[in-house]
């Protein structure tokens, strides 16, 4: 169950699509969705779910140049995904760009070892953001957390992915995020954040804090077919579309959210005007 410190709130399923990359992560644009797992991107109809394209960086197994893709979001023709070399250590994270249109990968940005394994990416008002995650979770052969979950840093980067602010997220919401931790985002055009855990059906609203370096954490949205991961807003429709996945089935899916009710408005560093796809 989601905290009751916050309203919460329930978004309506539209469509379900199968998919065979549907695991990690989900970007759209105005024709397509792209199903992201952690080496391979399938590019789909967006309106009869139809596999159009795929793109295949390699083994599934952590030996090849990419280990983790993770959530993408699609900027002026391009896709754009994070990736880490989760579960390695030390982490490190990059930047990976592909043509949308093609699945060409056209580009690389490699942040090396920051502030943890960069789980998803986006552009809003003028500046890159994303968040860098760490862990609670032990992993094999080792006997300390990757990282710490309350370690998880949300960035907000120009446009050369330089880190221009940061800020940590709530411990209630650290509670739902661990053993793991923030898997996706994507801000919404109410100048609101959301994002997700790793496994349970729940988006939460956050928004930039007036002072100090903590989000506020706003609402909950219950997603019964989702498990955390990967979610985007499809920003082609004018409405309060999302899509998300649900890795165990390789599922995508298309969802109304619900308007969520002002507490206050959001402080001026919400972004509340895109300049993505």
């Amino acid at each position: 169950m989601a905290s009751a410190q916050v309203p919460e709130y329930h978004a309506v399923l539209l469509d379900t699509f199968e998919t065979s990359n549907a695991r990690q992560g989900i970007a759209v644009d105005s024709t397509h969705f792209f199903a992201i797992n952690n080496t391979r991107i399938t590019q789909h109809d967006k309106v009869t779910g139809k596999a159009l394209r795929h793109w295949n960086g390699g083994p599934d197994d952590g030996r090849g140049r990419l280990v983790h893709l993770d959530s993408g979001m699609v900027k002026d023709g391009l896709l754009y995904a994070a990736h880490s070399n989760y579960p390695g250590f030390p982490m490190t994270s990059s930047v990976e760009i592909w043509d949308a249109a093609t699945l060409a990968h056209v580009g690389s940005h490699s942040f090396g070892v920051l502030l943890g394994s960069l789980t998803w990416l986006d552009y809003r008002a003028d500046s890159w953001w994303g968040t860098f995650a760490n862990y609670d979770r032990v992993q094999p052969g080792t006997n300390a957390p990757y990282g710490s979950t309350a370690a998880t840093t949300l960035v907000r980067m120009d446009d050369d992915f330089v880190i221009q602010e940061s800020w940590l997220f709530p411990p209630a919401l650290h509670a739902r995020f661990t053993p793991m931790s923030n898997s996706g985002g994507s801000w919404g055009e109410d100048g609101y954040l959301y994002i997700t855990g790793h496994d349970h059906p729940e988006v939460y609203v956050v928004q930039l804090p007036e002072q100090g370096s903590e989000v506020e954490w706003l609402a909950t949205v219950h997603v019964p077919w989702i498990e955390g991961q990967g979610i985007a807003w499809d920003r082609s429709t004018g409405e309060r579309v999302m899509w998300g996945l649900l890795k165990k089935d390789s599922q995508a899916f298309r969802f109304t959210m619900p308007a969520i009710t002002r507490v206050r408005e959001p402080h001026p560093k919400n972004p509340l005007t895109h300049s993505g796809e």
